[in-house]
């Protein structure tokens, strides 16, 4: 039986540090340039000293593929692979290290989802969703619609980006086997009520799944208060490598899937007729898993253990609150999400009247700052709230208010020189 793991008390990284938000950024040697203001972590965040020394001394002393390898490299390998799986079972409080798949990522999760709870379900079974949701929790469900004849059902939102909840009640019906929601949205950072939601599926025996993409960044997750069933996140927004990404599932619900990719790695025994496949995590780690990106998540993970969260809430919401006001000074700006700091994170979408985001985040990017700007893979929302596109900033511990000063400055000086040329009327 697989060692059932506790609340992590005792890592090289759980005693908490004084949250210190200067000191913190120079952990993080991209970040050194003064002139830089990073605020596009919710696209990507930024790797610390930590992270990219463990990547170092793997690919220094211990590169080599992992499981059947017999030699010393190879052994250094599969340990330290294996660490970075209870690594992140501690992080998010899984039951058992065994919980933990690794993937490419939090897109390749839910597509892995998608095909093995897929192939269970019924034509006419019915999986919920929601209009916030990231391509990359609708495009992969509205396959398997295509290929199983599932239903798809939709929550829809409030004017300020939220997921309208009051219609749980009305889309979760008999029929509904899955409810697959972002538990933070990557364009309003309105955060999700999942006690709300995992009541509602339990009532007719639904399983639910979280995106947590935009969650995890925001510090160690507790999937079993959470009460839900699955949860996924990505690497490279949680301060590690990128091409990384994990999906977190009970374990009797694990057992219960059959594998997405097959191959190498992830078999018992293989005959030139047929295979039959080993328990999970390995019936769902084929081929040449991410070894160095998943050796590099558990650091970083481990790294934010290390951290007073309590403190950086506070010094994020306190950033947000400075945008939000900052905004709302500015004539012609929109804020797509909610205007206040109530169950939301440092993602802040603002359309800027005459600019398209686009140009707003190249002329940002002439002051130093690093915004994103587009849909951000969330079409339908952008559609549900009326907009063609947004510039997004979003926050991360290291940021700092010299950022918040500059990301302001520069859209000042944007309001002062007009409207791009490509807006402005004709006479």
């Amino acid at each position: 039986m697989p060692k059932r793991l506790q609340r992590p008390n005792g890592s090289h990284y759980s005693s908490r540090r004084a949250f210190d938000a200067a000191a913190l950024k120079r952990e993080f040697p991209s970040l050194a340039d003064p002139r830089l203001h990073y605020l596009d972590n919710a696209a990507t965040a930024q790797m610390p000293d930590a992270v990219l020394s463990a990547l170092h001394r793997f690919e220094l002393e211990a590169r080599a593929n992992v499981h059947e390898g017999l030699h010393r490299l190879a052994r250094a390998a599969t340990h330290a692979y294996d660490e970075a799986r209870a690594r992140v079972a501690r992080f998010v409080h899984a039951y058992s290290a065994d919980e933990i798949i690794f993937t490419y990522g939090a897109t390749s999760a839910i597509n892995l989802l998608a095909y093995s709870l897929g192939r269970l379900l019924q034509p006419g079974d019915e999986i919920l969703l929601s209009v916030l949701e990231h391509h990359s929790n609708l495009v992969p469900w509205q396959e398997l619609a295509k290929r199983r004849g599932v239903i798809l059902r939709y929550l829809p939102v409030t004017p300020d980006g939220r997921l309208d909840l009051d219609w749980l009640e009305t889309e979760v019906s008999a029929r509904c086997r899955l409810v697959a929601l972002s538990h933070c949205s990557n364009v309003t950072g309105a955060l999700t009520d999942v006690a709300r939601v995992v009541a509602a599926a339990r009532n007719v025996g639904a399983k639910v799944m979280l995106d947590g993409a935009q969650r995890a960044p925001h510090g160690p997750l507790d999937v079993r208060s959470l009460g839900v069933d699955f949860y996924v996140f990505s690497g490279h927004k949680t301060y590690g490598p990128t091409g990384v990404g994990v999906l977190w599932g009970r374990r009797e619900l694990l057992e219960a899937l059959p594998p997405f990719l097959t191959g190498g790695q992830m078999i018992d025994q293989v005959t030139l007729t047929s295979a039959s496949f080993r328990p999970p995590p390995r019936r769902f780690e084929a081929g040449t898993p991410p070894i160095a990106a998943a050796i590099g998540l558990g650091v970083a993970l481990d790294w934010m253990r290390s951290l007073d969260w309590h403190a950086i809430q506070h010094h994020e919401l306190r950033l947000t609150r400075r945008i939000l006001e900052g905004l709302a000074s500015m004539p012609g700006v929109r804020v797509v999400g909610p205007l206040d700091t109530h169950d939301r994170r440092g993602v802040i979408a603002f359309c800027l009247e005459g600019h398209c985001a686009q140009e707003v985040c190249r002329q940002l990017d002439q002051h130093g700052v690093a915004l994103r700007g587009g849909h951000h893979c969330a079409q339908p929302l952008a559609h549900a709230l009326g907009v063609s596109g947004t510039a997004r900033a979003s926050l991360a511990p290291y940021c700092l208010d010299e950022d918040i000063d500059a990301l302001l400055e520069g859209l000042e000086h944007m309001l002062c020189s007009g409207p791009s040329p490509v807006h402005r009327r004709s006479p």
